[in-house]
Order: C-alpha cells, then structure tokens, then sequence
C-alpha cells in the first residue's frame, strides 16, 4: 500500500489490503456495509462538526465479529 491512496475504493482495490482481508475472510462488500452504517449513525448523532468515519476499535470489533461467525 502506498501513501497517495484516498478512497475507499483505492483502499480496497489494493492487492496487500485484499491480501489481508482474504486471510481474516472479509469481503469488501462487509466493510462497506460497516462503513456506511457507521455513517448513517453518526450523521443522525454528531452534531455537524464531526467526523462521520468509526474509530478503528468499531471496525477491528465488528470485522472480529465477523470472522468469529464464518
């Protein structure tokens, strides 16, 4: 992975991601899921001025979950 990525979808079309998310059996479609709900949720309870993105512990949390149910 390289300093210039700045999407998700650069972010998870990258062959070490990919790599990586194969060995933990997470699909691209899950984090995007996780994401945009993650998102959905904020928007309807940050005020404004907030960030919109989870913090890594929500995400290695519900991708952990995930790995546990397959």
């Amino acid at each position: 992975m390289n300093d210039s990525i700045s999407t998700l979808d650069e972010l998870l079309s990258d062959p070490m991601v990919l790599l990586v998310m194969e060995r933990d059996r997470v699909r691209p479609e899950q984090v995007r899921m996780l994401l945009e709900r993650a998102r959905s949720r904020a928007v309807d309870d940050a005020p404004a001025d907030q960030p919109v993105v989870p913090p890594a512990h929500m995400v290695v949390k519900s991708c952990f979950q995930q790995w546990l149910r397959n």
